[in-house]
């Protein structure tokens, strides 16, 4: 069944390949397919153009396909183009004629739209609270080892006194910073673009105001074309925010590898979360930090191709759009399994005491000797030169004891500022409204 069907068949070649993979990935925005829909049809009711009896059913039966859609007995047939076209076909087996009313006022264009904003809109929160769970645990280590120096490096080279507690927390605020692009994502998607239908809104009396409360959107997308054209816009918000999330994990990531390397040693796992060699029996590999690494690497090459497939499309809809489900949709379950991992991980890692002993890593309190002697009343750069002076004749003698007391250095981590931050974003993006509304409107 397809809802633009004219009575004759189309060649099964142009079908196999205009389809896609669309059955398969619209499994994902199922869920919210059938509230957008739900929420269509209560405000055709209200406008006249369903009788409530019609509704009555209608609601009835898209309950039940909700609750199919979560057991996992929902399954697309393969003689259907979309979740929409089989939930419309469901619909009217289930009900009779009052299925084949559920059309009026929209356009598969708009239906596809609210479908995904939806759909992001859930994700993004997911993500979010995920990568919250990941600051806490990150925050909590910073403290916890807020005393355990390491040494810092510039250029690769062994630079200044560092610490896990600095080195935890730095990742942390690096992904509260990540959650400001989120956060303008979910804004970009919590805007109602349904009753746009094909872009150019339709001569029925919809109340678009109405689905906008109903869906829990914060706002319309008002200009209908606008709507259409938020089509791409969406997804490209969101894949922005998750490449930089993804940077952020690909580099702590690379930092774990090589602090779990034999010639740094400043990290380990247990056995159980490692991997070995099928030919070299002393290897512990860390496999799930490498394929961290490659999978965020991959998330950041997510708004380049979604980029490239709308960069030249002038507005309204085209069939384009239907390939950045193919890039998005998978990339968002690759970030939120990376999270997931990451805070499992993270939380068993084995810190390396006192590092700093270690004769290698004496210049690296280069700095502080240098401090220590301008404090004492000698200028910069004579401080300098004196100290760049005891290193090459071998006279280099520091003091290994670190004092840094201002606000995020080792000595002061500031970490229940941090923390404030990442809670004030959270605050401003009430998800509560969206959660209830939904859960209001699904609720048969």
């Amino acid at each position: 069944m397809k809802l633009w069907s004219k009575g004759f068949d189309i060649d099964k070649r142009i079908e196999t390949f205009t389809v896609g993979n669309d059955r398969k990935l619209d499994h994902k925005i199922a869920w919210f397919d059938v509230a957008g829909s739900l929420a269509h049809i209560t405000m055709l009711e209200s406008v006249g153009l369903l009788p409530a009896e019609d509704l009555k059913a209608l609601k009835s039966e898209m309950g039940k396909i909700l609750s199919e859609i979560e057991s996992g007995e929902f399954k697309i047939g393969e003689s259907f183009e979309d979740v929409h076209s089989y939930v419309e076909y469901v619909l009217t087996e289930r009900v009779g004629e009052a299925g084949k009313k559920i059309h009026s006022g929209r356009s598969r264009n708009d239906q596809v739209l609210v479908d995904i904003h939806l759909y992001l809109r859930h994700e993004i929160q997911e993500i979010m609270e995920s990568a919250s769970a990941l600051i806490d645990k990150l925050s909590s280590l910073s403290e916890k080892f807020k005393n355990h120096l390491l040494p810092g490096y510039t250029h690769l080279q062994v630079a200044m006194p560092s610490s896990f507690g600095l080195w935890f927390g730095a990742y942390a605020e690096s992904l509260v910073d990540d959650l400001y692009l989120f956060e303008a994502a979910y804004k970009v998607a919590d805007q109602n673009p349904l009753g746009s239908a094909a872009g150019y809104g339709s001569s029925f009396p919809l109340n678009r105001t109405m689905t906008t409360e109903l869906l829990g959107f914060s706002d319309m997308k008002y200009n209908v074309v606008a709507a259409q054209m938020s089509r791409g816009k969406s997804e490209r918000a969101l894949s922005m925010a998750m490449a930089t999330m993804g940077q952020t994990l690909s580099k702590m990531a690379m930092d774990v590898c090589l602090y779990m390397s034999q010639n740094f040693g400043f990290i380990s796992f247990p056995d159980e979360l490692t991997t070995g060699s099928s030919i070299m029996p002393h290897k512990k590999n860390p496999d799930v930090f490498e394929l961290i690494r490659g999978k965020c690497n991959q998330l950041q090459a997510l708004p380049v191709e979604l980029g490239y497939i709308i960069s030249n499309l002038p507005s309204g809809y085209h069939r384009d759009l239907q390939l950045l489900k193919e890039t998005l949709f998978p990339g968002i379950d690759r970030l939120k399994d990376c999270l997931d991992i990451l805070t499992f991980m993270i939380d068993k890692a084995v810190i390396t005491e006192n590092i700093l002993e270690d004769e290698k890593y004496k210049y690296v309190f280069s700095v502080e000797e240098l401090n220590k002697v301008v404090l004492g009343g000698m200028p910069f750069r004579e401080a300098y030169k004196k100290i760049g002076k005891d290193i090459a004749e071998g006279n280099f003698k520091p003091a290994t004891e670190v004092r840094h007391t201002h606000e995020g250095s080792v000595g002061n981590l500031c970490t229940e500022n941090i923390l404030k931050k990442k809670s004030k974003i959270l605050e401003e993006m009430d998800f509560a409204k969206a959660d209830k509304a939904l859960k209001t409107l699904t609720q048969i």
